[in-house]
């Protein structure tokens, strides 16, 4: 009897994630398809990634044009892609340099050694300490793990990176109290994600900020699932109006092909020189291409005007919702189309009954489920999946 895709996965697969009992096969738009052709809007985007849904026939067009000219060279040569790619993302967040790797955790550890590289050089050479949030995600790499500031993602890998303190997200006073003459860095993400989607105040942010330019101290704002319109700005710091030194990249800027990057500002981007850090696969012309394709489409000005009407158009069906079901809907959170819903209880019922309905969404912790639909979907898409979570409220 041929095995069921199940078994072989079990045999094959190395066991790291709770799968859910679906084989996706193919895509569309807003929509993908199982082993057993049943459709389901995807409303979790590969968890921010595919930012144009499945198969954009304008993405297809630049991976297929890309492909048949040029997929990888060695970065001891350099590729026009890349440059396009470095000048556009410098060019919309007011940064200097780029630097390009794979992954979002990638981003991370480039950020970390850009860090400690810069405040060695330019502060004193003690200057090794990282100070991140409680709450945060950063990546699975040793690096990205140890700046992740939840201990459920740490277990069995200690000893960690040294030197990485972590502190209230929010709370100003108590990492004021953490700096010190060996501070090197603050990393955060502006709005939290992974951990249920919690915003950073505007006004933490520009304590921070100062903070930063009074004690020499690197800041760095993790925009892996915040950036690249996902708010409704290109980068969620422009919301605030708070501008960091370093900004970490990845998933929407790829659109489902792997890509990370870091942008940053001078002295800042000059400490990462021949020696010092590179990536084997990083800006390579095809992920380039689709990368400069992304930001043409995405960084468009009625594109992300788009964005904060989608945006205002879900989460005021879900405030409604809220009010309908108040028992088990807490808060509706988020900024742009990056949305959680916190509920009263564990939220991993709902989470499935939502999948057997035909809508795919993304847990965040136990009591929370975030909406992250591709940023151009439509008002009919978004009443759908309303229509749909709605009725696995009221099961």
């Amino acid at each position: 009897m041929k095995p069921s895709t199940k078994e072989l996965a079990e045999h094959y697969v190395m066991n790291t994630y709770n799968r859910f009992p679906l084989v996706l096969t193919q895509g569309k738009g807003s929509y993908v398809f199982d082993d057993q052709n049943k459709k389901y809007l995807d409303f979790s985007s590969g968890i921010a990634v595919n930012c144009l849904g499945h198969a954009n026939e304008g993405l297809l067009s630049v991976i297929n044009e890309q492909s048949q000219k040029l997929m990888h060279t060695s970065n001891l040569y350099w590729n026009e892609e890349q440059i396009k790619l470095a000048k556009a993302l410098v060019e919309k967040s007011v940064m200097d340099q780029a630097f390009f790797c794979n992954s979002g955790a990638e981003a991370n550890e480039a950020a970390l050694k850009l860090a400690r590289i810069y405040a060695k050089l330019h502060k004193n050479k003690e200057a090794t300490v990282v100070i991140a949030m409680d709450g945060s995600f950063h990546g699975r790499t040793y690096g990205a793990i140890s700046l992740t500031g939840q201990k459920k993602y740490q277990e069995n890998l200690e000893p960690l990176v040294e030197d990485i303190v972590h502190v209230p997200f929010n709370d100003f006073n108590a990492l004021a109290n953490q700096v010190n003459d060996r501070t090197a860095a603050i990393l955060l993400e502006p709005i939290q994600g992974e951990s249920g989607v919690h915003p950073a105040d505007k006004a933490y942010l520009q304590k921070v900020r100062k903070l930063c330019d009074d004690h020499n101290i690197v800041l760095i704002f993790d925009e892996v699932q915040t950036g690249i319109g996902r708010t409704g700005e290109f980068f969620a710091f422009q919301t605030y109006g708070v501008t960091p030194d370093v900004i970490c990249l990845a998933k929407g800027l790829g659109g489902g092909f792997p890509i990370g990057a870091i942008v940053a500002k001078q002295p800042f981007a000059s400490a990462l020189t021949p020696g010092t850090h590179a990536a084997t696969f990083g800006g390579n012309p095809l992920a380039c291409a689709i990368g400069n394709y992304i930001v043409k489409t995405v960084g468009d000005e009625n594109f992300l005007k788009e964005i904060k009407k989608k945006s205002d158009f879900l989460i005021e069906g879900l405030n409604a919702l809220k009010s309908k079901y108040p028992g088990k809907i807490v808060e509706i959170r988020g900024k742009g189309l990056l949305i959680a819903v916190e509920f009263s209880e564990k939220s991993s019922e709902i989470l499935s009954t939502c999948i057997d309905k035909g809508l795919l969404l993304v847990g965040a912790g136990e009591r929370n489920i975030r909406f992250l639909p591709p940023l151009n979907t439509d008002k009919n898409e978004i009443s759908a999946s309303l229509e749909i979570f709605e009725k696995c409220l009221s099961m």
